[in-house]
Order: structure tokens, then sequence, then C-alpha cells
């Protein structure tokens, strides 16, 4: 039985791979579930899988929560010490990292420490710390399997091949609810409109960053240190149908690539069954009908966000937290009403370049990059 702690339950990875756990009772259990503040739904679904253990991890709620809707079983632990301490508790084998942004970081980083099975949803620990955490991943046998339908279709297409026979690793994208139109067609685009994504259900942060391609940028830098490619190694094709999850290019010519209809089910269910394959709770394609797969070159003029991405896999250092932590930073911003949608990457551009920039960072100095930029793009002006 693989015992399963699922941080960031409520969200969109979170609910996935609750159903991915139910429908493999025999094989999976959830032993720890968290949320931020909607300890409601956290209630309702530990009511019916029983965890050990629920976090809350936004403390301030510790008065608030009605500890009467926990099953009588289930223990309450509440802020970031709570999220380290299950994910690092040896009575957890798995630990699912889908807690969105830089806050995952921690959780993530105790998991890996702990010599956890480390399903990575939470892209932004490896674009923050991504030299970091996999030199402790090394030390300690932590398994790194990624949840991202992209990284999980390079992870599984790398079994065709030997790591030093990749020529390059391509990233597909879907192109979000925006593929097609003109930076001057960009400049009067509504919250409304970019959180309408044309293929995929996600979070409101994850589906900006899929309209700015922002989300795509932190990919790259992701599979950059995940798979240790060089800035050279990787490339972004736009892919509507987001069929095909990514490819891998070998130095024969050959390109091997993974298909499924867009769900996130599969990937999830596979970083938990690893190395083996189960019978799936996904849609599968149907090969009876007719269907087109189509690919374009990004547009870097329209979605400049993409050239951050590739610029930041090149330089390493500090530059993955100032972006990431200016990019939460603008997004917030953009939904709050205070900057447009192109101001998005141009103040994260100023900002990655204002930055006292250190090619080798501790941990430490990461999160104090971190800390700076948030505030630069909090006082950020057009």
């Amino acid at each position: 039985m693989n015992r399963i702690a699922v941080l960031g339950a409520t969200g969109s990875i979170g609910t996935s791979c609750l159903d991915v756990i139910a429908h493999h009772a025999d094989r999976l259990q959830a032993v720890a579930l968290s949320a931020n503040g909607r300890w409601q739904d956290l209630a309702v679904q530990a009511q019916q899988f029983r965890p050990r253990w629920c976090i809350i991890s936004n403390p301030e709620l510790a008065g608030a929560v009605d500890r009467g809707a926990f099953p009588r079983e289930t223990e309450l632990l509440f802020g970031a010490d709570g999220l380290e301490f299950v994910a690092s508790h040896p009575d957890v084998d798995s630990v699912v990292c889908g807690i969105v942004g830089a806050a995952g970081l921690r959780s993530a980083w105790a998991a890996t420490e702990a010599g956890k099975r480390v399903a990575i949803a939470n892209k932004e620990t490896l674009v923050v710390a991504g030299p970091l955490v996999m030199s402790l991943a090394a030390r300690t046998g932590a398994t790194l399997i990624p949840v991202d339908s992209e990284h999980s279709a390079v992870y599984q297409s790398l079994l065709a091949g030997r790591g030093e026979d990749v020529r390059r690793v391509i990233l597909t994208a879907s192109g979000g609810p925006f593929r097609g139109w003109s930076r001057e067609r960009l400049k009067d685009v509504t919250v409304a409109q970019a959180l309408a994504h044309p293929t995929w259900t996600m979070g409101r942060k994850i589906t900006i960053d899929s309209a700015t391609l922002m989300n795509k940028a932190l990919e790259l830098i992701e599979a950059r240190w995940l798979f240790g490619l060089t800035r050279e190694q990787l490339a972004v094709v736009v892919h509507p149908q987001s069929v095909i999850h990514s490819l891998v290019e070998y130095v024969d010519g050959s390109v091997v690539c993974q298909l499924s209809p867009p769900d996130m089910k599969l990937p999830i269910q596979y970083a938990l069954s690893w190395p083996e394959r189960w019978e799936g709770v996904s849609p599968r394609m149907n090969w009876q009908e007719a269907a087109k797969l189509e690919f374009f070159p990004p547009d870097t003029d329209a979605f400049p966000a993409l050239e951050l991405g590739f610029e930041v896999a090149g330089r390493g250092g500090t530059c993955g937290a100032v972006l990431n932590a200016a990019n939460e930073v603008a997004v917030e911003r953009f939904l709050a009403g205070s900057l447009s949608f192109l101001d998005i990457p141009a103040a994260c551009r100023q900002i990655l370049n204002a930055h006292t920039f250190e090619p080798q960072p501790t941990l430490t100095d990461l999160l104090r990059q971190d800390a700076w930029a948030r505030q630069e793009m909090m006082q950020w002006k057009v």
C-alpha cells in the first residue's frame, strides 16, 4: 500500500489525484491532505478518505475551523510546519506536491530530504531551487517524478534511449486562449478572456500563466534541472490539440513522444504507479475517429515571456527565484486590475534585469531574492 500525502488537495491537481487514489483504493491510500484556506472542502474530502492528518497551511484559520467537520480520527495541523512534518513523516511513502507557487518549496524540500517518492506538480520548486533540489535528491535517494503533463511525457519518452543520445527536448504548448493574436490585439485583454483556457481546466494563477506563455517559460526552467539538459537542448512548439504532451529527439533523428487526451489523472497515476502501469481512469484516444495534429512555432514577439524562460534556463543561479516571484505577484496584480496583460512579462523582465545575480546561491540566498522580487513587483509602475 502506497501511503500518500496530497499537498494542495482542494486544487485541480489535488482533486484529480484523489480520483486516482479512489480508483486504486487497493494500492493507494491518502494518509494526509492539505489545503490553504478552503477548509470546508478539505473536511468533505477527509470524510471520504479518512486521512490520519489534515493540514491547513494558513495558520490564521486555526481558530475559525470547525473541528467537528473532520473525522474524529483525523489530526488537524496548521501552518508550514504541519506541511513539513507530514512530508517527512516515516509513515508517508509518497508526497504529491500540488501547492501552487513558491509556497510549495518548503514541503517539497522536506519530502526530498526525507528520501520520499516526490510527485512534482509544483514546478516552482525546481524553477526556484532546481540545482539544490536535484543535488539533495541524489544524496537522500528521493525519487522525483514529474506530474506536469509535459514533463511526464518527457520522463516517459526518455525511457526509449540513453541520456547522452538526446539531441533536444521539445515541450508542447496549447497556445492558450490567445493563440494567433498580435501584440497589438493583446493590449486590451481582460481577466475574463485570459481565464478562458480552450483546453485545460486549472486554477486561476496557472491559467493566466498559460495565457501569457509564462507557464511554458517556467516549464523550460523546470526541464533544464529535472532532466539535466542545457539551454540549447530545449525547444517549444505550439500544439493546439494538446494530445502530444512533449517530444524527445535523439541524435539519430528519431523522435519519441507521449500522446493522450488532455487529462491530468494520467500523469498523476503514472507518478504514483511507476515503474508499473495500471488500468487508468483517464479518457482514451479514439483511433477510429478522424483527427489532426497541428504544430506552430511560438510567437515570441506577442508572448515575450517565453524568451525569459530560455534565458533563465541558460543563466541559472538566482534568476529562477526572481522570475518566479515577480511573476506570481504580477499575476495577482493583473487579476486585481492594477496591471495589464502585457505588463506581466514587461515587469518581470525589468525586475530580472535589476536583480543582483548570484551564480551559485544557497537556499537562504534564493529565499532572500524571492522576497526582494515580490516587494519590487508590488511597487512596479508602468
